[in-house]
């Protein structure tokens, strides 16, 4: 097979398995166990964020502190897209937004029907969309370079990606949509490692720039959505017991990343 074969191939089956190993792993979880879950999904966005994307974007960048301005810049986005989101959702005074007691924070604790209006879910998607694209470009990089480097790579980072999905995939049942919207974003956001193999297959040298960029905000967009989205929620159950449950799936969450980055590794 041509090059060009093996990156369509590769990025666009090998996008859809990772999603849908994930969502074999968790939309069939049950609803109260996805709220407990999210526990894990924290762990799973701050690993893939301190431990995959940031490493790597600053391995890329000359300049480090462009870079974490760059998260910077991309945390301070995200804040203002999730205001506008909020100012869609608010148009009558009866809302979570003019109601003291009821915020993000009660995400997690609230009952199973009651939910963020997608907010995380859209800005972890949008997230993802940007990692999904930044992989498109190493796969192609790496089948340009070598065919068997682009089969390693390719299975590196379909590999890595899997607890990663699977995290997206509690996220979005946790903001409200149900599971057949959150396997079809989740399918949708993987088209973009098509776009970006295809970019960089006819146009290497005009990517390679943007790669620092792109990781960065991927980064920016986990580490706001755990922090300000999901970690508050946890907060609403503070008995002993609770806080050891989390902080137990936080840590596998983690710990699942870097496991995965331990076994496969991108420079493989």
């Amino acid at each position: 097979m041509s090059v060009l074969t093996w990156i369509i191939i590769t990025t666009l089956f090998g996008g859809a398995l990772s999603v849908l190993f994930a969502a074999a792993l968790t939309l069939n979880t049950r609803v109260s166990w996805v709220q407990m879950l999210v526990s894990y999904a924290i762990g799973a966005l701050l690993g893939a964020a301190f431990l995959n994307a940031l490493p790597e974007a600053l391995e890329l960048s000359k300049d480090p502190a462009q870079m974490t301005g760059t998260v910077l810049f991309g945390i301070l986005l995200f804040f203002i897209l999730e205001k506008l989101v909020l100012w869609r959702h608010c148009h009558l005074e009866e809302c979570e937004v003019h109601d003291p007691l009821h915020g993000t924070a009660d995400i997690v604790a609230a009952p199973a029907n009651d939910h963020d209006h997608g907010r995380s879910g859209m800005l972890i998607m949008l997230g993802d969309t940007f990692h999904n694209f930044v992989d498109g470009i190493l796969i192609a990089a790496a089948f340009m370079a070598d065919i068997q480097l682009g089969i390693v790579t390719s299975i590196a980072i379909i590999a890595h990606e899997i607890p990663q999905e699977a995290g997206d995939f509690l996220i979005l049942l946790n903001s409200g949509y149900t599971r057949r919207q959150a396997l079809l974003f989740n399918l949708l956001s993987s088209f973009a490692t098509l776009i970006g193999a295809m970019l960089t297959y006819f146009m290497l040298q005009d990517m390679n720039h943007l790669l620092p960029s792109l990781l960065g905000l991927a980064a920016a967009s986990m580490i706001y959505v755990a922090m300000s989205d999901l970690i508050p929620g946890l907060h609403k159950r503070p008995e002993i017991d609770a806080t050891i449950q989390q902080v137990a799936l936080i840590t596998l969450g983690i710990s699942s990343i870097w496991l995965a980055g331990s076994l496969f590794s991108h420079h493989a």
